[in-house]
């Protein structure tokens, strides 16, 4: 009888013990669920949304710069592109014409300044601004009214190479009107002596860009 009582109180022992083991085993598997769930969640809030790399891209191409501004120079303030490279106007355009003169061998020389935009941004000009469809059939940027060129000649932003080439070209100020050769004749003195004339340097032929 005895040993049966022994026997059922081992059992029963044996039985309880294991009951706690399966309860210890298991509250731990429920506690670790909740790192593994936290993880995830944090994994998710760290990661950028979509939106927002398009965000910054049109935050940076929105602040890349205007099509023109003015920028300081030996012939005073003049209208240059965002990078600072000078633009031209030509005397055989016509003012409001909605048209260029300059194609061919011209326009390989002297590149019409384009936009994608009909309503291009500038920063300090203030003579009109529009387009017109240029030589290459692209949208040619006019100020005042004048289409609106780079010289080939330009190596670097600031260059005025092109200033007074043919005596038909010239850099413009921020109100659209050309800067004639009087204006830049300190940039390009007289060849003669003091007792020389005092005119600026006589104008290229179209052999050299004047066209």
């Amino acid at each position: 009888m005895r040993v049966t009582r022994l026997a059922a109180a081992l059992a029963l022992s044996a039985a309880a013990g294991f009951g706690l083991v399966a309860c210890g085993s298991a509250a731990p598997a429920a506690s670790g669920s909740s790192p593994t769930a936290a993880q995830s969640s944090a994994a998710v809030a760290s990661e950028p949304s979509a939106g927002s790399p398009s965000s910054a891209g049109s935050g940076s191409a929105a602040a890349a710069g205007a099509v023109l501004r003015v920028a300081p120079s030996a012939l005073g303030q003049i209208v240059v592109d965002g990078k600072g490279m000078t633009v031209y106007m030509f005397d055989k355009d016509t003012q409001n014409a909605g048209s260029s003169t300059c194609s061919g061998q011209c326009a390989a020389k002297w590149p019409a300044v384009s936009t994608d935009s009909t309503s291009p941004s500038v920063e300090g000009v203030t003579g009109k601004i529009g387009t017109i469809k240029g030589a290459d059939g692209k949208n040619q940027v006019t100020v005042d009214g004048w289409p609106v060129y780079y010289f080939a000649g330009d190596a670097k932003a600031g260059d005025t190479a092109g200033q007074g080439v043919g005596g038909i070209w010239w850099v413009i100020g921020p109100d659209g009107k050309k800067i004639g050769a009087a204006t830049g004749s300190s940039a390009a003195p007289s060849a003669t002596g003091s007792g020389g004339s005092s005119d600026s340097a006589p104008a290229a032929s179209s052999s050299d860009g004047g066209y």
